[in-house]
């Protein structure tokens, strides 16, 4: 992602865990608790180990076959690589769907790219791809209202290739009907400050119907954040990732950034020493609050707990409130 050094001033605000219109849901937290820290450095190293993935290399096809080993070894079978070419190299979209039981052909879309410039990207963006996988490790087999597809998107150093691609290809045809696009994008931090702040994105740009949903939109992740992580949030206008090609075809979106940017992305020093893998670990818990709000996670409570009449399949307490 390419990114100004100054957010506009205009549209900034900043939250804190004691201003909220949600409340606490236990039940997200249980899963929310589950993030592994551990996990996250482990694919962290593997990610940074396969090396500097750009158009047309081994490294990034390795990338892609780990990215794909990853997700059928937590038991997804749903999975699509869908390949296009430019600069006369052919490279793949990752799609992994998880149905949701009750809008199932309504999509929450969560996506990061795994393409990297000039260097290993263990910040720009392994930080993202693997945020996705402990996300979806977690969210397997939990029951949602809405369908989420984990995306992981190539060519996005390359001026979204890849998103654009799908958007093109699959999005406008087909007609998807998407409740939500929430992009993550260089969320690892920097080793050595205080990294206790992560950037919430919202269109502002057009077309402009869609911006007053995406605020809303973005206010909820901001809130989410708050519930489920340590971090404070602060919201800015959404651009230059993966999320455009979306917000240009008039779908709602939102997306996470962190507040102090590496010096190191785009150079070989991308790397997991520069980054702060505990700020990395509370968006990750932060992010699938707000991925469990948006799909709606849904829980069964068990026969000891409800009496022969209760017995059914009940939605997790609303966690949205009027103020």
């Amino acid at each position: 992602m390419k990114r100004a050094l100054l957010f506009l001033s205009v549209c900034t605000l900043i939250y804190t865990s004691k201003a909220k219109s949600q409340t606490y849901n236990s039940f997200y937290g249980d899963i929310v608790n589950s993030v592994s820290a551990s996990n996250i450095i482990a694919d962290l190293t593997t990610f940074e180990n396969l090396g500097i993935k750009s158009n047309g290399t081994t490294a990034i096809t390795n990338a892609q076959n780990w990215i794909v080993s990853r997700y059928q070894s937590l038991g997804y079978t749903d999975i699509i690589e869908q390949p296009f070419t430019y600069s006369g190299n052919t490279t793949n979209n990752i799609i992994i769907t998880k149905t949701g039981s009750v809008y199932p052909n309504t999509f929450l879309i969560i996506d990061a790219h795994y393409d990297t410039l000039n260097g290993p990207g263990t910040n720009d963006n392994g930080s993202g791809t693997v945020l996705l996988l402990e996300m979806a490790r977690l969210l397997k087999n939990v029951d949602t209202e809405y369908s989420i597809k984990f995306i992981h998107f190539s060519g996005e150093e390359a001026g979204l290739i890849g998103s654009n691609y799908y958007v093109n290809n699959t999005v406008i045809p087909d007609n998807l009907d998407i409740s939500l696009v929430f992009n993550i994008d260089q969320v690892g931090g920097v080793n050595g400050l205080i990294n206790d702040t992560v950037v919430c994105e919202h269109d502002m740009s057009n077309p402009t119907e869609n911006n007053a949903e995406s605020l809303i939109k973005t206010n909820i992740l901001a809130t989410c954040i708050g519930l489920y992580s340590n971090l404070n949030t602060e919201l800015s206008h959404a651009y230059g990732s993966d999320y455009v090609p979306f917000e240009n075809a008039g779908k709602i979106i939102t997306g996470l950034y962190e507040k102090n940017e590496t010096p190191y992305s785009h150079t070989i020093n991308d790397v997991l020493a520069n980054m702060d893998p505990n700020y990395l670990y509370q968006v990750t818990k932060g992010s699938l609050g707000a991925a469990l709000e948006f799909a709606v996670g849904i829980t069964t409570l068990s026969t000891e707990e409800v009496t022969p009449i209760e017995k059914k399949t009940l939605k997790s307490i609303p966690t949205l409130q009027k103020e």
